[in-house]
């Protein structure tokens, strides 16, 4: 009997407090906004645990289209823990990484946004540049550019 296999990674899922900030924040990064509705119900709350739930959710995609991001802000029930501000080293926390052309320009850019640099941009042998920031509602956003690119 063949044994079933991973056919791909369809989204990585962030709460927010502001649906439009966070829409704002990951375009200007460079993704697209692939679709927004209302996710609420009984049957949703089956899914999550969480009973009855209203959920807005936006999809955002990368340009190359292979990977998305699905930014959620609770109606229903109200959010009860806040891990926005919690160190890198802490368990279970949420790192998304974006490969960029210019990491310099990127960080220029989000700064404008509020966006802070958390430690600073290190250079990983002859391969790449890379930093973390703390995005909009303090998401922990890694950014890589590519050495042998330019």
């Amino acid at each position: 009997m063949a044994k079933n296999k991973l056919l791909r990674m369809d989204n990585v899922g962030i709460v927010v407090e502001s649906l439009e900030n966070a829409i704002s924040f990951f375009e200007e990064i460079g993704l697209k906004l692939e679709g927004r509705g209302t996710i609420e119900g009984e049957w949703a709350g089956r899914v999550t645990g969480l009973d009855s739930q209203c959920v807005e959710v936006a999809m955002m995609v990368t340009p190359d289209g292979h990977s998305r991001l699905e930014l959620s802000r609770f109606l229903a029930p109200p959010v009860i823990s806040d891990h926005r501000n919690a160190p890198v080293n802490s368990l279970g926390y949420l790192r998304v990484m974006f490969a960029v052309e210019d990491i310099d320009e990127m960080i220029s850019r989000l700064e404008k946004h509020g966006a802070k640099l958390v430690g600073e941009v290190v250079r990983y042998e002859n391969s790449y540049r890379l930093c973390y920031i703390r995005g909009i509602e303090g998401i922990l956003i890694g950014l890589a550019e590519e050495l042998g690119n330019k």
